[in-house]
């Protein structure tokens, strides 16, 4: 045992302020104050005790975004067991092996899974999401117990997997304390914020980031199941829902652009826009500026939670636009070369942090928990960036999609960067592949906004106006979509199998 109790926040404001609208589920139309929410999960924590659920077990969730989630979460960490989401959007025999690595006691399923549970074979009980949550509200609540220790394993989050076997990254309590006070000073939370939950709660922007810090703040949050650029938008500029807090990638907010009836008047609640996950032009950026939104950029991982955000301060947004901001206020961070010699301002190199909302390590994977840490305990995120003067990091691109062309190194990331601001490109992705003249050269893979492809030759030469001969790429194909995943980072792995299959 750490000596560190687990932070439970619904029980606190449940005493002292219990009238306060905690959650409110959209699917249903269901609402919560915060001592309601503290009821169902004290009753939620009689129902898994009568299924003999307890301190480290782990319970395996398939199902779309809901306030259940929320409340079964928070009963299995009162419980001290494991919360295991599961991305619903993958194929059975990927599941099957989520589910044979963490060993769930339980599955818990929403309706929209039961066909894809259905072809999955886990070693366990089974429940529907309806039925929990039917015995849930049936239930007499459980007496409070002895708090659990923070620095067990508390949730498990499978990696997005954009290249090779997804690993559990394992959360702590102390992780997930320490994310939520990242991001409420960051974000400027309050008990006054209002959050819109729609990304995937298998995700940690929708488990943790949307949720962490309105409930550490005793604010709102609105839980839906999903993304849908027009009813997201309406909810946003509802003034009587007051949604004051957003994450969301750069192309969903583009997708809340184009949607039916937008006008940034109407988003005039938002402390801010806040994206991540992929990069994010500075001139869009200072567009949503000039339109009245405020668009905070950032970045975040699974094994850290909030990594770096800018702060929510328009003038500072448009002077810094294209930086992911400062560091996190708990968090320590370095940015050093090869050799492990820490680098000076506007030099790039692989970000590495140390904090006490980073990860233990990976759930049964001992050696590649030792490898993501150097001797000294700093844990390697595998990005490379350099930080300007005044403390800001601007984000260049992945270490592993960095390639070598005539022996410079080419960032995709800043000519995919050049590419989005043609004005026939939507969305831009590069890789390297293989030249027997160059060692690598760049491939572009290429959404086109509207009509007809531009020609290679006027592509070619916008970058050559922006960029160094030897990063412009060699080629351009145009596909209708880039593959991503559900967090919305786009599966490099996938497009460099296409390039080698010709």
């Amino acid at each position: 045992m750490s000596g560190w109790a687990v932070p439970d926040y619904v029980r606190l404001h449940a005493a002292g302020q219990p009238g306060r609208l905690a959650c409110v589920d959209l699917a249903s139309g269901r609402r919560w104050t915060y001592a309601e929410l503290d009821r169902s999960i004290a009753c939620c924590v009689s129902v898994l005790v009568e299924r003999r659920i307890g301190a480290g077990d782990r319970v395996a969730v398939l199902a779309r975004n809901s306030a259940w989630q929320l409340v079964l979460q928070q009963a299995l960490t009162r419980l001290g067991a494991v919360f295991a989401p599961l991305n619903w959007r993958l194929a059975a025999s990927e599941l099957d092996a989520l589910l044979e690595d963490c060993e769930p006691v339980l599955l818990v399923v929403d309706e929209a899974s039961l066909v894809l549970a259905d072809a999955c074979a886990p070693a366990c009980d089974r429940v529907a999401l309806s039925e929990l949550a039917a015995a849930v509200d049936r239930a007499a609540p459980a007496p409070p117990g002895e708090s659990a220790d923070a620095d067990v394993p508390s949730i498990l989050l499978f990696t997005s997997g954009t290249s090779g076997r997804a690993k559990g990254v394992i959360v702590t309590e102390r992780n997930a304390f320490f994310t939520a006070t990242n991001f409420s000073v960051l974000g400027r939370v309050d008990n006054g914020s209002v959050f819109l939950c729609d990304s995937p709660m298998f995700h940690v922007i929708g488990l943790l980031t949307s949720l962490r810090p309105p409930l550490m703040q005793g604010g709102t949050v609105y839980i839906s199941a999903g993304f849908d650029p027009a009813t997201t938008l309406a909810r946003l500029g509802d003034p009587e829902i007051g949604v004051t807090h957003y994450f969301c990638v750069p192309q969903m907010a583009q997708m809340l652009r184009g949607a039916e009836g937008f006008d940034p008047a109407r988003l005039c609640n938002l402390r801010a826009l806040f994206t991540g996950g992929a990069p994010n032009p500075p001139e869009n950026i200072r567009l949503w500026l000039g339109e009245g939104v405020r668009m905070a950029d950032g970045f975040g991982m699974t094994e850290a939670g909030t990594v770096l955000g800018m702060p929510v301060d328009g003038e500072v947004i448009a002077a810094k636009a294209g930086s992911a901001g400062l560091p996190a206020p708990t968090l320590s961070l370095r940015i050093v070369a090869e050799d492990g010699r820490e680098h000076l301002a506007g030099e790039v190199g692989e970000l590495q942090i140390k904090g006490p909302n980073v990860t233990p390590g990976y759930w049964r994977r001992p050696a590649e928990t030792e490898a993501a840490f150097t001797p000294d305990g700093w844990f390697r995120t595998g990005d490379l960036g350099r930080r300007d003067s005044d403390g800001f990091v601007f984000l260049v691109d992945r270490r592993k999609d960095m390639y070598i062309s005539g022996g410079e190194n080419v960032y995709p990331a800043e000519v995919e960067r050049v590419l989005a601001e043609h004005p026939a490109v939507l969305e831009a992705a590069v890789v390297g592949v293989a030249s027997p003249e160059w060692g690598e050269v760049g491939r572009a893979f290429l959404v086109c906004r509207s009509g007809e492809a531009p020609p290679a030759e006027e592509l070619e030469a916008h970058c050559r106006g922006r960029l160094a001969r030897y990063k412009v790429p060699r080629s351009f194909l145009f596909v209708e979509s880039l593959p991503r995943t559900a967090s919305g980072k786009v599966i490099k792995q996938a497009l460099r199998s296409a390039a080698e299959a010709g």
